[in-house]
């Protein structure tokens, strides 16, 4: 165990006690997860959303072994009151991290950081690290786990008994997630396992994972009863830190020579496929409440049978029994309900995936040319503002050399591009932003803009929003370099921001992400400064659908409107002049449609080219001021 960690200020938030859990359920989560990992690293302090919340009886009555403190909103440092919670930041930092995801994977980070033996703890972010990492605006996986299903119960545990005799859409997602076939990065040599399985007519005699004893320091697992397939085995061995038998791994020449569409599928264990991950840990808290209050309730849940075996198979994991004890969670036995006939099963094909009809005629072929005559003829082109300051450019040369983005690792190229390209934004935003402005700089990566801007404008405050961690790790040593006391770090999906801002800018935020900048801009009835990127990933979102605008969806379907935006990635210099241009063109219109959509939200909006038009392929700037 290392013993210098810097503490981390944990901020949970506190509406009510039900039953055996916190809400809302992602504090429940944090807590179980907490519990799990045996980590005490952290700070914990509850934010009531109430007045009337007894001290002593919060911190005696809810969290078990863990110490926490109750705060209000108010006495939040201020980087966190502009999130949503669960957020983490260092004791007296600038640096903050929110979102549950984000918060989670933090936590598991620090575990393992801080005592290497953990890689349990570690493998819960499964292969390659990435579980849960996507954002839940572009990841429906994500959406479903970190916000769809903590809602549905959530609703479900509040709404009348007239209102909750069905089961939730998103729970019957989630069941229908388990009845799909699993693919894990080596699935063809686990598939060839099954068939020699299946072939011989055995079955796994591998043993389930159910009591836990301890044996010369160390937990090891009881055996409660024979395995019954072989994913079941893989799953339970790589938890037990062991492997496959001999005789299981060595295949038969025939097995080796079957082509691998004959193979047969593998069978979900977990939330994600075989093995136990970070979605498994956010879900039982939710699927727990949701299970205990239709058992309440006399609900027969036979249209649940695979999330009831999951239910019942992650209790088998070491270490979930113990920490659902820390957290009061008295888990359920549902042995009933495992083994049903297939004909009572719910057809679960009449539950649609969010946004299976919206995107289903997203795939196409064809140019943009009839589009863009359809557009013509209804009197719209492409409409392009001069720039309002062509020439300005800030004095690189006499500049600290952190603030100039060449310090990264790029090109000298590249690095004048990038310079050329800040020359635009910061011209903007320099004339529009007052003494006292809070700026943020949204999708910041490594800061290239936000810390120029804190930099050039020391009377106003600057806030950089990024999800990836390590880009946002490298602006903040950038920042420490510089001494920079006005800027902050917040580590989140765009969604997890609420905070009020003068000014917003974004260098090439990709694809809905524009858009998302755009919405928080509106919102905020702050001016926005932004350079859209990756038009061709624009697609039909919960939140967003496209054309946007009254005057393009008057005119064009939204399979039109995707033709403009994948034409509009074709600007890269290596493709033909024309070719360029259309996409120029193109880049134009979709622009034109966010402009307008703008607009209908009392802006005036521009779209400028960048000078020089070389610095980037995606060179359009959208410089939007609330009217």
């Amino acid at each position: 165990m290392k013993d210098s960690v810097t503490e981390e200020h944990l901020y949970l938030g506190f509406s009510h006690k039900y039953r055996d859990s916190i809400f809302p359920l992602h504090t429940s989560i944090s807590l179980f997860l907490l519990s799990y990992c045996d980590c005490k690293l952290f700070k914990i302090f509850l934010v009531p959303t109430g007045e009337d919340v007894d001290d002593q009886f919060v911190t005696k009555n809810l969290l078990g072994d863990l110490e926490v403190h109750l705060i209000s909103r108010s006495q939040l440092p201020v980087v966190v009151q502009s999130c949503c919670l669960p957020a983490v930041v260092v004791k007296d930092g600038k640096f903050c991290r929110a979102g549950l995801s984000v918060v989670l994977r933090h936590i598991i980070q620090k575990t393992y950081e801080a005592d290497p033996s953990k890689k349990d703890v570690l493998e819960l972010l499964g292969f390659k690290k990435t579980c849960l990492k996507a954002c839940a605006e572009v990841s429906q996986w994500t959406r479903l786990c970190e916000i769809s299903i903590p809602l549905a119960v959530e609703g479900f545990l509040t709404a009348s008994p007239e209102h909750c005799q069905t089961i939730p859409p998103d729970i019957l997602r989630f069941e229908r997630k388990l009845a799909e076939p699993v693919r894990v990065h080596n699935d063809d040599k686990i598939r060839r396992q099954k068939l020699q399985q299946q072939k011989a007519g055995a079955k796994a005699a591998e043993p389930v994972l159910g009591k836990e004893a301890t044996e010369e320091g160390k937990t090891v697992a009881v055996c409660e009863h024979p395995l019954q397939s072989l994913e079941l085995s893989i799953a339970f061995s790589k938890l037990l830190v062991q492997e496959m038998s001999d005789a299981v791994n060595r295949e038969s020449p025939h097995i080796r020579r079957t082509k691998t569409s004959d193979l047969p599928l593998l069978d979900h264990v977990f939330a994600e496929g075989l093995y136990f991950t970070l979605a498994d840990i956010v879900l039982l808290p939710c699927i727990h409440q949701f299970l205990v209050s239709s058992k309440n309730q006399g609900k027969n849940l036979v249209n649940l049978p695979l999330i009831s075996s999951w239910y019942q198979r992650v209790q088998e994991v070491p270490g979930v029994k113990k920490a659902a004890g820390k957290c009061n969670m008295e888990l359920l036995q549902l042995p009933e309900l495992i083994s049903l006939p297939e004909e009572q099963l719910q057809d679960f094909s009449s539950v649609p995936d969010e946004l299976e009809e919206d995107n289903e005629d997203s795939h196409f072929i064809g140019g943009p040319r009839p589009t863009m005559t359809k557009l013509m003829e209804n009197g719209i082109e492409a409409k392009f503002s001069p720039h309002p300051y062509p020439s300005w450019t800030l004095d690189w040369t006499n500049l600290p050399s952190a603030v100039s983005p060449g310090e990264g690792k790029m090109s000298r190229d590249r690095a004048l591009r990038k310079q050329q390209q800040l020359n635009n934004l910061v011209a903007v935003v320099t004339k529009l932003a007052k003494p006292g402005d809070v700026i943020v700089d949204f999708c910041s990566g490594g800061g290239h803009v936000g810390i120029v801007l804190a930099h050039m404008m020391p009377s106003c405050q600057v806030m950089l929003i990024e999800n990836k961690e390590l880009s946002l790790l490298r602006a903040k040593d950038r920042s420490d370099e510089l001494g920079l006391n006005n800027i902050w770090f917040i580590q989140a999906n765009l969604d997890y921001f609420n905070g009020t801002f003068n000014i917003g800018v974004a260098l090439h935020a990709c694809g809905v992400a524009t858009d998302m900048v755009i919405e928080h801009c509106v919102k905020a009835r702050a001016a926005f400064v932004i350079s859209p990127c990756c038009y061709g990933f624009i697609q039909n979102t919960v939140k967003f659908k496209y054309p946007q605008s009254h005057q393009f969806k008057e005119i064009l379907s939204y399979k039109e409107h995707m033709i403009l935006c994948r034409f509009a990635d074709q600007t890269a210099l290596q493709l033909p002049p024309e070719r360029r241009l259309i996409g120029k063109h193109c880049m134009g219109l979709v622009d034109l449609d966010r402009a307008w959509a703008a607009e209908e939200h009392n802006y005036s909006v521009q779209v400028i080219s960048m000078e020089p038009e070389s610095c980037s392929p995606k060179n359009n700037m959208l410089v939007g001021i609330p009217t």
